[in-house]
């Protein structure tokens, strides 16, 4: 079996004494990443078979886990965890470290159980104690799954343990072996022209699409659709753009926007991450009943414009993609983090519904100002990580660096401008909206959107 479990998670061995965890732990991971609770035992009491010691071992093995989840270190606990009670604090110290838990279940036979403990030189249990766990072990490693394991692998027998193998991979945000040149684009709110300016302004240039999707075709066959569907746009340099979220709603060109930024991820010349806008059309595109809002009946009305049989195919292919964003992305050796709304310090390269909360809506405390609009904690004043981070979402008259990091969202669709950051150069460049299409609900070019507020 081919475990494939991410760099950072929380893995979990499971199976009853006599199935080989520790074996397998010393195989596969090096000693300072296992956490054995026999050892832990031995810390607290001198006896790793001490059973009174138990609790006050478990509370050591659980600091150390916590300690070394926060400094981003995989970490493997070694213990039978047979039973719900043991492995649920396990669970949620994963979920409080934004990390992913993975179950390993060693479920050899029961006889192979004993076999084992027999021929260990010490052995530690006599044959009840495997019997004692055998039972509930069977019925309770069939609800891991409801329990919040992630990943979960389980190996029937002594041969599939001894021949499984481990393969440690990135998380989806993680793509620190990519080192740029970057142009980190800002909000776009569908200003479809202004983005096209600024590629041309940044020095990308339009190149026919060999690839085109006969969906896109139609649409620029004289539809009233997209116009241009056949070209996507390329860097002579090799430069890649990178979109920080928000391409839709409000402006008057959001399908042309969001063809553009499709084409270019797929080419790999482009990387988006997806704002808040972006999963609001998602859930109308899945069937769901968003409030059309803050621009969504703009980008609806462009899609139900699209001729009857494009509009289905269209929709599809648009919420995959859209499913398909990740929260953020940590870039060239962790120097650079991407996210629509920022990303502090601790949720940098984690996954969790809360990272991802944090990245599409920022730091909120649920109320909201006399404009109508959620009050936000600035975060960025506090941030002391080592990433530089860029971000968008709340728009701002100019770019400007705090703490190593900086709001590229000035506003294009309200009359702003819309901008990028060259990275690494630290070098902004802009073009003017060409309008103003849409009023802001409060004027962001006289008003801090961030409340300091404890």
């Amino acid at each position: 079996m081919d475990i494939k479990i991410p760099k950072l998670s929380l893995v979990v061995l499971i199976g009853p004494s006599g199935s080989g965890k520790s074996t397998f732990a010393r195989r596969h991971f090096l000693p300072t990443e296992v956490l054995s609770s026999d050892y832990c035992r031995g810390l607290v009491s001198d006896g790793e078979n001490d059973q009174a010691a138990t609790n006050d071992a478990f509370e050591v093995l659980h600091f150390v886990a916590a300690k070394r989840l926060a400094r981003g270190h995989l970490t493997v606990v070694d213990a039978t965890n047979v039973q719900p009670e043991a492995r649920r604090p396990l669970v949620r110290l994963a979920k409080q470290y934004h990390c992913l838990p993975v179950a390993i279940v060693l479920n050899p036979t029961e006889k192979a159980c004993h076999e084992r403990n027999r021929n260990q030189h010490d052995p530690k249990f006599g044959s009840h104690v495997v019997q004692q766990q055998w039972s509930p072990y069977q019925f309770s490693i069939k609800a891991l799954e409801q329990e919040g394991f992630r990943n979960i692998f389980v190996m029937d027998s002594v041969e599939e343990i001894t021949s499984a193998t481990i393969e440690r991979v990135p998380l989806w945000n993680d793509r620190r072996d990519e080192h740029g040149p970057f142009d980190i684009i800002g909000d776009i709110h569908g200003c479809c022209d202004e983005l096209e300016g600024l590629l041309h302004e940044l020095g990308y240039r339009p190149v026919v699409d060999e690839a085109t999707s006969p969906c896109d075709l139609r649409l620029s066959m004289g539809t009233g659709g997209l116009v241009g569907s056949s070209t996507t746009f390329r860097h002579p340099e090799g430069r890649k753009a990178v979109f920080v979220g928000d391409l839709v709603d409000r402006g008057p060109r959001v399908l042309d926007t969001l063809r553009i930024v499709r084409k270019m991820v797929e080419h790999g010349t482009g990387i988006c991450v997806p704002g808040n806008h972006d999963m609001k059309l998602l859930r109308k595109l899945r069937g769901k009943n968003p409030q059309m809002t803050h621009g969504l009946a703009q980008s609806w009305s462009e899609i139900e414009a699209l001729p009857d049989d494009i509009r289905e195919p269209f929709c599809k292919d648009l919420a995959e993609f859209l499913d398909g964003l990740v929260s953020h992305y940590v870039l060239d050796d962790g120097k650079l983090v991407v996210a629509h709304a920022g990303m502090k310090e601790a949720y940098q390269g984690r996954s969790s519904g809360k990272v991802r909360g944090f990245a599409l809506y920022g730091d909120t405390t649920g109320e909201t100002d006399e404009f109508g609009m959620p009050i936000r904690l600035n975060w960025a004043a506090e941030y002391r990580g080592s990433a530089m981070v860029v971000y968008g979402h709340t728009p701002v008259p100019e770019p400007e660096w705090l703490n190593r990091t900086v709001n590229i969202d000035t506003g294009c669709v309200f009359g702003g401008r819309l901008t990028a950051l060259r990275y690494p150069e630290k070098e902004f460049v802009s073009v003017a909206a060409m309008q103003t299409y849409c009023e802001p609900s409060r004027p962001f070019s006289t008003v801090n959107p961030f409340n300091h507020r404890r």
